[in-house]
């Protein structure tokens, strides 16, 4: 916890707080308070109004009825330069980052410093050095965002906020793409923060990481608060009650069938690190994969999970090894033609790689099995309108329907679409890279149940995760990377010490 136990003054507070989409009411009278140098972390699942309520308080959107009051006196912020000049800032959920300017630059966008000359981009590049020490980074302000790994773009994104030196910082899911040694160096920035009287609004789905950090918990259940209570009188049980009732957990390997013949050999494969010649970010990776198996592959961030599965898949080039499908070697296949031979990837990054922004959930959701509603020179729409209502149904989208634009959905339900888009190709083997990135527990437990329904039915299912608890959920079999190689094996009986102790990862007691 970040605080003494002590409750601070209310610094802004939200009353009635209504917001109506349409016929929908995202929020419904929301009450909520945060206080002067602490943490508040709201709890809730996706859609349940939380992203919506932190854009109301920051002036991204605002409200349809009900009152914000900030030191005592009611505001209406009618932008986010508005929240900000008020001394409020928020780490969006969703990276919202220019990826085709430096790290300066973006940290600095729409305040730049400027001097007699024009913009000081020296003082700009200093700063934003300073801020990125901070946060335990030696990123090179003058490096395209483009060129960094996604949690280095998340620090970047929180960095951001920081250099605002805001009173009240929201954070949205500010760590879903963090390491555990970045993200205990985040939380150390936030008790240096709370420390110097900042107010720290904190949203995740890492239950046990948010308590860790929090002192209030707030949790909210279909746009309304429905519990509420100090950290000292609160667990994760408590938590997962609130959100989603008794009774839950995250699944175990199914069992009661063997497992069929091998359906992917990945064999002694390397990839090249592009930014660093003569460096392999996989080095040397075999790995089978048989009908009906899940395999769950851990580690660190740039252990090279990422770069193998996407190797895999045909979105980096393999230069050593091979990749075979049952029989079938998918030497010189495209993307499009190993999902049409049965292999498709969820990527880690939805919004970059998953999704279409400018599409409906529909079209996004039909958009890689779109020859299976192709008649001649025409599309079906009644097949492709059957295919997107039963994917909807099967992954749990919460969505007025496929007409929805996707932009509407929580991120947790923009997930399920990347992935409900990529069960409906009909796969015989899926690679599902960091899947529960951004879904709440409810949802995530919902993700792996599917999972273990396909694998029971032949499906090979492998998926990388940076959370220990999801290793010993439902895979059968645990691979752990470091370095770009595979550190260790391990089956479903084993224990979170013995995995991360194979990562290289400090474990504490």
């Amino acid at each position: 916890m970040s605080g003494d136990g002590a409750i601070g003054a209310v610094v802004l507070q939200a009353t009635d707080v209504v917001k109506t989409y349409g016929a929908t009411r995202a929020l419904k009278g929301v009450n909520f308070a945060i206080h002067r140098g602490q943490v508040t972390t709201l709890f809730g699942e996706n859609g349940a109004g939380k992203s919506t309520l932190m854009k109301i308080l920051s002036g991204v959107e605002q409200p349809t009825s009900g009152t914000l009051t900030l030191h005592g006196e009611t505001v209406s912020f009618t932008d986010t330069v508005d929240a900000r000049d008020h001394g409020i800032s928020i780490i969006h959920q969703e990276l919202s980052l220019a990826p085709n300017l430096t790290v300066r630059d973006n940290i600095f966008m729409g305040r730049e410093i400027t001097g007699p000359t024009g913009v000081d981009y020296a003082e700009e590049a200093r700063q934003s050095a300073t801020v990125l020490a901070e946060l335990g980074e030696e990123i090179d302000p003058l490096a395209l965002v483009s060129d960094l790994r996604l949690g280095q773009q998340q620090l970047i994104e929180i960095a951001r906020a920081l250099s605002v030196d805001a009173r009240i910082l929201i954070m949205d899911e500010p760590t879903s793409a963090l390491s555990a040694s970045e993200v205990e160096v985040l939380f150390q920035v936030v008790r240096d923060l709370t420390a110097r009287g900042v107010s720290i609004v904190y949203i995740s789905h890492h239950l046990e990481e948010a308590l860790e950090i929090t002192d209030h918990a707030v949790v909210l259940r279909d746009g309304a608060i429905t519990a509420m209570a100090p950290a000292a009188d609160i667990d994760l049980e408590w938590v997962v009650r609130a959100m989603v009732g008794e009774g839950f957990d995250l699944g175990s390997p199914p069992t009661g069938y063997d497992f069929g013949p091998v359906a992917l050999a990945i064999e002694d494969v390397t990839v090249a690190d592009p930014d660093v010649p003569g460096r392999n970010v996989v080095d040397r990776v075999s790995l089978d994969v048989r009908a009906g198996e899940i395999v769950c592959i851990y580690g660190l961030m740039g252990a090279g999970r990422t770069e193998l599965l996407e190797a895999v898949a045909g979105r980096n080039r393999i230069d050593g090894g091979r990749v075979r499908k049952g029989d079938r070697d998918l030497a010189g296949l495209s993307i499009a033609d190993r999902i049409e031979a049965g292999l498709g990837l969820v990527p880690e990054d939805r919004q970059r790689d998953g999704l279409v922004q400018t599409m409906t959930v529909g079209h996004n959701m039909s958009l890689a099995s779109i020859g299976a509603f192709v008649k001649g020179l025409f599309l079906s729409g009644n097949r492709e309108t059957d295919i997107v209502t039963e994917s909807i149904r099967t992954v749990h989208v919460k969505t007025p329907g496929g007409h929805a634009m996707i932009g509407s959905l929580s991120g947790g339900n923009q997930q399920k679409v990347v992935i409900g888009k990529m069960l409906a190709t009909q796969p015989d083997v899926i690679l599902l890279d960091e899947p529960s990135r951004g879904i709440d527990i409810g949802a995530k437990a919902e993700v792996f149940k599917l999972l273990a329904e396909r694998a029971r039915n032949g499906l090979a299912v492998v998926y990388t995760t940076s959370e220990v608890g999801e290793c010993l959920s439902i895979a059968h079999r645990i691979v752990v990377m470091s370095r770009g190689r595979i550190a260790a094996e391990f089956g479903s009986e084993t224990t979170k010490e013995a995995i991360m102790a194979a990562s290289g990862e400090a474990v504490v007691a």
